[in-house]
């Protein structure tokens, strides 16, 4: 029998610890504690968890220098908990290797949500899988995009642009790390590339463009695959 995913929470607060340890043993999830950033490190290294929910605000250190020091070794999906709400320290968490961000307080609904998003990502965020959302299918080992019955045919850039992000689904990739995986470091400063391409993605994925239901824009940060 396959154990259920670990979860390493990170963080100082022990009403919030109980709070998301409680909401994650309810749907079957394996958790361990750490309340300060250098624990946490050596944690994560003796435990390998699947995922880590990870404060900013540790007593030792800023949780950023455990995000730092965890992408050095790990590619696990780490969700930062943050009540830090400026773009510039979502932007900078996701930079440095965050799979998503969400800002204290918030729900058991929308943390379980994100959870299973982020632990979605790592099991089909390899090359070769198959990605569905509404009614359509990417599939990636084939290269592949269906809507419907309907086969639909796509630029290079346009495809590239769509399978990044079916192969990250349900994290949220900032301009920053997409204009570098897909345009290169020159183009870091043209973010209406993005824009562009990510409106011609939803005139042929999304049934009403205007109004997306699944390529989705976080303002000031980037974009998100909603399966």
């Amino acid at each position: 029998m396959t154990s259920q995913p670990l979860i390493l929470l990170v963080e100082d607060e022990a009403e919030i610890r109980r709070f998301v340890r409680s909401a994650l043993q309810a749907e079957g999830y394996r958790v361990h504690e750490s309340q300060q950033c250098a624990r946490a490190l050596t944690d994560a290294a003796a435990r390998r968890p699947d995922l880590v929910l990870l404060d900013l605000g540790l007593p030792d250190a800023d949780g950023m220098v455990f995000l730092g020091g965890f992408r050095a070794w790990s590619h696990a999906p780490v969700v930062v908990l943050s009540a830090r709400q400026d773009e510039a320290a979502k932007v900078s968490a996701l930079d440095l290797g965050a799979d998503d961000y969400l800002t204290k307080p918030f729900g058991v609904a929308e943390l379980l949500a994100r959870v299973r998003a982020a632990l979605r990502r790592r099991k089909t965020g390899e090359h070769g899988s198959v990605v569905r959302f509404g009614d359509v299918v990417v599939d990636m080992g084939r290269r592949l995009v269906r809507k419907g019955e309907a086969t639909v045919h796509l630029t290079l850039m346009e495809y590239r642009l769509l399978e990044l992000l079916a192969q990250n689904a349900g994290a949220l990739l900032t301009h920053r790390r997409l204009l570098q995986e897909l345009w290169g470091p020159h183009a870091l400063d043209n973010e209406h590339y993005v824009r562009v391409y990510m409106g011609r993605l939803r005139h042929k994925l999304e049934d009403l463009p205007a109004r997306p239901r699944h390529l989705l824009t976080e303002s000031g940060a980037g974009y998100r695959l909603v399966p």
